[in-house]
Parts: structure tokens; C-alpha cells; sequence
């Protein structure tokens, strides 16, 4: 399995021009059940490749786990009906460290994702906003503007499976302080990117992500706000618009989230303080101004 692509037959019309037939390259999408120690937790559909690092993120962002000893394993398993003969390579069942709570259904953790919407079902606000074990909020990270605005393209040419089919999200993570771009995922849906990044982070030791920064396609949801406190990230770059939500817990969690980040400029939604403006003029002094005056 693993297969990212796949090619399936289309009939191309062109207006006025007629139409034929080709191959065109798709996205492959595929449910993903994770279970612990057997016991199935959450169904997701997802882009497959990379799946131990999915389960160990999402882990992480529902605070199940927050330290590469707390996750121990993970196998692929047969699915349902196969008697466990067949590895329908779309169940995968992790073993937890020592010591670490086990989710039960009193803690209504039976989720379902979906590559549109993330995790879905939750009975309130409240049990989404995890508390993270890392302080976001105290992380001295500065980066420049010219800097920020330049990740979109840097995330674009390294989508090698974007460019075949264009029909997938990415979340990449850059080192603040150097620059370097540490690891980039793509999947079919961005909340499945995003914990795909997180999990690599996970399994590499390298959590709580301080002084780094996430850049992902599309929009920034509260979801992904919450995957980037819940794993210690100071800033989350994003392509298109935050919801009001995301806005909100970013400010309260003290996470620099931009959004619109495209060409030279972006919007900041909070904590704009750790992103240094270069080359400003008196109409942007004006303008900045004048918007802190309507507040």
C-alpha cells in the first residue's frame, strides 16, 4: 500500500473544440482506523503513506500522548471480516508506553474525521480545547516578514504529489531560527498533513516544536490552531483565511497565526510581536495606526 497516486481513465472536453479520452492522475483517499492496544479509537480518511506518523500526531493533538517514550509502537493489522489474515494495510494499532491513559468510551473519545472537516462530533467547544502540556505562549521565537511570506512557495515546490494531481493539502515545519525546512507531508485532507508533521516530530524526539514554524495550504482552521498548541508551535502560516474561532484561540494561547500569506504580503490575527516588520513607510505607520485606533 502506501500508494499515493493513482491513474484513472476521463473524457477531456474542451468547449467548442470536442473531447477524448486520457488518463488522468488522482488522489488516492482510504480510511484509516487507529486503534490502542486493539480498541478501535478513530477512523480517518487519509491519503496513505506515512500512517504511523498520523496516529502518533493525532495522538498528540487530542493530548492522549506528548513525548516520544509515551508511544511505543504501531503495526499494521487485517480489518474487519478478514479474520486477520488479510492486511488491508488501513488499520493500524498502536501500543502505548507504560503509564499512559488509555482512552475509554466514558471519555467519548470514538471519533470520525473526514478529509473536509477534521474531527467531527465533539459535544462542545470545550472538549476540543485540549490543554496543551507546552507553553506556546512564552516562546521568544522572531522571525522577519520577507522571511514568512516566502514559506508558501517553498511548501508549492516541494509537493511532488500536488503537482501530479493538484488535488492535495501540505503542512511543512521551518527550523525559525535557520530557516531549513525539516519535513513536509502532503495528504487529502490538511488536519491528516498537519499530524502527519507533528507525529514525525513525535518519533524524532523533537517535541515540544519550539521556535519553529507551520506552514500549511488552505485555510487555518481551529483544528489546525489547536495541532500547532498542542505541539508546542509558536507560529501557523497559512495560504488562505483563518475561522473566528482559530483567531480566538490563538490569542489566547499566545500562538502567531497569519493568514493570506501570499506574494509579499499577509494578515496577522494575533500576536503579530514576533514577526519583525522590515522596510516600513509612514503609510503603513498611518494605516496601523488607525487600526488600533477602531479597537
Amino acid at each position: 500500500m502506501g500508494r499515493i497516486t493513482t491513474r484513472r481513465p476521463v473524457l477531456r472536453i474542451t468547449a467548442g473544440e470536442g473531447a477524448d479520452r486520457r488518463a488522468d492522475t488522482l488522489t488516492v483517499e482510504e480510511p484509516l482506523e487507529i486503534r490502542i492496544a486493539g480498541t478501535a479509537l478513530a477512523v480517518t480518511m487519509r491519503t496513505p503513506g506515512h500512517d504511523v506518523e498520523l496516529a502518533a500526531g493525532f495522538l498528540v493533538s487530542e493530548g492522549i500522548i506528548g513525548q516520544t517514550d509515551e508511544f511505543r509502537s504501531a503495526i499494521h493489522c487485517g480489518g474487519p471480516g478478514t479474520g486477520g489474515d488479510e492486511n488491508t494495510y488501513n488499520v493500524l494499532d498502536v501500543a502505548l508506553g507504560a503509564g499512559v491513559h488509555l482512552p475509554t468510551a466514558d471519555d467519548a473519545r470514538r471519533f470520525y474525521t473526514t478529509s473536509s472537516c477534521g474531527v467531527c462530533g465533539k459535544a462542545s467547544i470545550d472538549a476540543v480545547s485540549t490543554v496543551s502540556r507546552y507553553d506556546v505562549g512564552g516562546d521568544r521565537l522572531e522571525i522577519d516578514d520577507q522571511w514568512i511570506t516566502g514559506l508558501p512557495d517553498r511548501l508549492r515546490a516541494g509537493q511532488d504529489a500536488f503537482q501530479k494531481t493538484g488535488g492535495l493539502h501540505a503542512a511543512a515545519l521551518f527550523d525559525g531560527a535557520t530557516g531549513e525546512m525539516l519535513v513536509l507531508r502532503e495528504d487529502v485532507g490538511r488536519h491528516n498533513a498537519v499530524d502527519k508533521v507533528v507525529g514525525w516530530a513525535l518519533l524524532n524526539e523533537r517535541l515540544p516544536l519550539r521556535a519553529m514554524v507551520l506552514q500549511v495550504s488552505g485555510r487555518a482552521s481551529f483544528e489546525l490552531v489547536q495541532k500547532a498548541v498542542m505541539a508546542g508551535i509558536p507560529v501557523l502560516s497559512a495560504v488562505s483565511a483563518p475561522s473566528s474561532l482559530a483567531v480566538e484561540l490563538a490569542e489566547s494561547s499566545g500562538l502567531t497565526l497569519a493568514g493570506f500569506v501570499r506574494g509579499r504580503s499577509m494578515n496577522v490575527y494575533a500576536h503579530a510581536q514576533r514577526i519583525r516588520i522590515t522596510r516600513a513607510t509612514a503609510r503603513d505607520t498611518v494605516n496601523e495606526g488607525a487600526m488600533i485606533g477602531e479597537h
